[in-house]
């Protein structure tokens, strides 16, 4: 969402955020797939680059639709993705050499024992997010007591 609204003008992206929205809301990869073509019809004329860029990478976002919707609403989001990657980012460029290996990996487990504390947001929905996961996964999920 991010990557096609940066293509966007402030006085569209409300607009076009909701059709792009209805597509990664979509049932099924096939109401999707649907979907990104009432898109595309409607935005392509301004903004081609955004529908190619859900096409070419189609094959990353597809697999989103095999989970239920409990699911996918607890993984959809990278926002805690990209908060760790800004922490390592900002972490690293402090040093711009190290002087082992050993001591690039000595300072990442570092930022992330940091970044851990800063996780205090529970994930929303994840209580039936969970039970989407037992259904799916059975027995690969520890057995909590």
């Amino acid at each position: 969402m991010r990557h096609s609204l940066a293509f966007v003008g402030y006085k569209e992206r409300k607009a076009l955020a909701a059709s792009l929205k209805a597509i990664y809301q979509s049932a099924t990869e096939r109401e999707a797939l649907c979907r990104l073509e009432e898109f595309e019809r409607e935005w392509n004329e301004r903004y081609p680059l955004i529908g190619q860029s859900w096409r070419r990478n189609w094959p990353r976002l597809s697999p989103m639709f095999g989970y239920p919707q409990e699911i996918r609403r607890a993984i959809y989001t990278t926002n805690s993705i990209e908060s760790l990657n800004m922490s390592l980012r900002k972490t690293l460029k402090i040093r711009a050499s190290f002087p082992s290996e050993e001591a690039a990996f000595k300072l990442i487990y570092l930022a992330l024992q940091n970044a851990q504390k800063k996780w205090t947001m529970p994930i929303p929905n994840w209580g039936r997010a969970m039970n989407a996961f037992a259904i799916l996964l059975g027995d690969r999920l520890p057995q909590l007591i």
